[in-house]
């Protein structure tokens, strides 16, 4: 079934199905281990991507990976086209890039220090607040003296740097202890321990690399390779928002188009919550809400809708419930609270619906017309056109190696930075030469423009004031853009948009 302007999902008492123009204003897929939320997720991209809209999705369990591979009609697919009606199935591949943090199972994704900012690494090694505070003030130290920070070994360096400068900046700054200083380097050796060293560094990923159609006009479907990340549950959580915070901040405003750019599908939604502070849960829900006009859908995928605070969830219009377990009082809250998010069906009782539902069914209620959600449905979800589960490791290597991106990420680039900048200034003076200060022109942030030629490309791949403009311009949501330029330049940089909101 095909579906001008639309996603068809399957069929209830008629065809349900997402409106592309309203796929922008969020969703959340829902439901008990192996009751269908992964072949919903598949469904959802395949129809995205035929529409020309471009997708991604992490792959916890290696499932979603075989959506680059053609179909094949077996008998529950057989079966289940034939009770719907879905009369044109065929068998299909969908154009698939394939990433992966650690570069094994992908094009490697990185990002530099710089581009992280304080605000989520601090989240993502578990720092209390005098311990954020004292990685503000390394960023901070970084951007006055043209420090580019890159990877780990430059955090690292400028981390020294001030545990050598601590009783200085302390007088500048507030309290800078060495103790403190080395508790976050601790920190970091965790993380590099759980392989975050292979995901901090150059070249960068460039946000528009998610965004493109082949010849045929479908739209990329960008898997990430999320099992062995998944060992790594903070900097699974971690990345997945600094992606979104990423689209957010790069994104230009476009108001509702006919369709989405980008859909985004966050698996395992409840990482990214669980210990959250208030604080930043109510960052992520303003994300949320405000990236529908950069024209990104964000679709929450998890087992229990309780996972998903009020205040995000209240932002999902778009839901696909699957089947729901109710033998413990959490899971029969579970049910209850799901249930109250549906617009009722009188025909039946939603509460009930949800712990009777068979593997694949689902109930469905999507946003129509001028935004309003249509009556909950009991669904029976299409089955996907392509490959259903995971393909082989010598198919992925080959799909991989005949990407149009092969090459552009696989090799590392180590370039000029605070740890060879640091090192330099130790090895003047331990020649007898003067150190090798940097440069004070009074601006970090043309430092940082100066600092070598290749850093023309580093205002956005790791300057030390990489993201400046960008950043003024989100903070300047309710400010004119001329207020927002000047402060800009006047006061210290806050990376990230998460980062930025913070300020505001």
């Amino acid at each position: 079934m095909r579906i001008e302007g639309g996603v068809y999902l399957g069929k209830s008492v008629e065809d349900e199905w997402l409106e592309l123009k309203l796929a922008n204003r969020h969703g959340l897929i829902t439901g008990a281990t192996g009751t269908g939320k992964t072949v919903s997720l598949q469904v959802l991209a395949e129809g995205l991507s035929e529409a020309g809209v471009s997708v991604f999705a992490a792959d916890i369990k290696g499932d979603l990976s075989g959506i680059g591979s053609m179909g094949q009609e077996k008998d529950w697919i057989a079966k289940r086209a034939h009770e719907i009606g879905f009369t044109e199935w065929e068998p299909k591949k969908f154009p698939v890039v394939y990433w992966d943090l650690f570069g094994e199972q992908g094009h490697p994704v990185r990002t530099t220090i710089s581009e992280m900012g304080p605000l989520l690494l601090a989240r993502l090694m578990n720092l209390n607040d005098t311990q954020e505070g004292v990685l503000n003030i390394v960023f901070k130290l970084a951007d006055e003296e043209g420090l580019l920070l890159l990877d780990l070994k430059d955090l690292r360096a400028v981390l020294a740097h001030v545990a050598e400068r601590a009783d200085e900046l302390t007088i500048e700054y507030g309290n800078v202890s060495k103790a403190t200083v080395g508790t976050i380097q601790r920190q970091l050796l965790v993380l590099e321990q759980q392989g975050a060293e292979k995901f901090f560094g150059e070249p960068a990923l460039s946000i528009a690399d998610l965004m493109s159609t082949d010849a045929k006009g479908r739209g990329t479907i960008n898997i990430l390779a999320a099992d062995k990340l998944m060992e790594s549950p903070r900097l699974y959580a971690t990345f997945l928002l600094w992606l979104l915070s990423e689209l957010f901040e790069d994104l230009p405003e476009v108001g509702d188009l006919p369709q989405p750019k980008l859909v985004f599908f966050f698996d395992e939604a409840h990482l990214l919550f669980d210990e959250a502070p208030p604080a930043l849960i109510d960052k992520v829900e303003q994300v949320v809400r405000l990236i529908r006009s950069k024209g990104v859908g964000v679709y929450f995928v998890t087992q229990n809708p309780l996972d998903v605070p009020d205040k995000v969830s209240a932002q999902l219009g778009n839901r696909v419930q699957h089947a729901l377990r109710a033998f413990t009082p959490r899971e029969q809250k579970a049910v209850r609270a799901a249930a109250e998010t549906f617009r009722q069906n009188p025909k039946f009782k939603t509460e009930d619906a949800i712990t009777q539902l068979a593997v694949g069914e689902a109930l469905v209620s999507m946003l129509h017309g001028k935004g309003v959600p249509s009556v909950v449905q009991r669904t029976f979800v299409r089955p996907p056109e392509a490959r259903v589960g995971p393909i082989t490791p010598a198919e992925r290597a080959t799909l991989v190696n005949t990407s149009r991106l092969a090459g552009k990420y696989d090799e590392t680039v180590d370039r000029l930075s605070a740890y060879e900048k640091l090192r330099g200034r130790v090895a003047g003076s331990a020649g007898g030469g003067a150190p090798q200060e940097a440069p004070s022109s009074g601006g970090g942030f043309f430092d940082g423009i100066l600092e070598t030629v290749g850093s023309i490309a580093g205002m956005k791949t790791g300057g030390p004031r990489s993201r400046t403009l960008g950043e003024t311009i989100i903070t300047s949501a309710t400010r004119s853009a001329a207020t927002a330029a000047g402060r800009q330049i006047s006061s210290a940089i806050v990376r990230g948009v998460l980062g930025s909101l913070f300020k505001r």
